[in-house]
């Protein structure tokens, strides 16, 4: 099960925000005011739902693992996420 729900947060990172944001208490005590996550949320999802990530489960702590991870998240929200087709003219 945790298996799909990794997933669906790197298919679906603003629903699995939302989700854990209602209907769990994951964002609790991680951001110190509401600024941080609506960011997060509009334009750095799995960047925000790594860190709550490193926040929550390694205790704040980051290591290589961590680091090289955030990486990652934060090249995935920068990534284009299709390529415009140059339309061919018709002669």
């Amino acid at each position: 099960m945790p298996c799909f729900f990794l997933a669906g947060a790197l298919i679906l990172p603003r629903g699995t925000i939302v989700y854990l944001w209602f209907l769990t208490n994951w964002f609790s005590g991680v951001f110190g005011s509401i600024l941080w996550p609506l960011i997060g949320f509009f334009f750095a999802p799995t960047t925000l739902l790594w860190y709550s990530v490193v926040e929550n489960v390694y205790s704040g702590t980051w290591g290589t693992f961590q680091i090289v991870v955030m990486i990652i998240a934060v090249m995935i929200d920068l990534s284009p996420g299709t390529k415009k087709r140059k339309k061919k003219k018709a002669d």
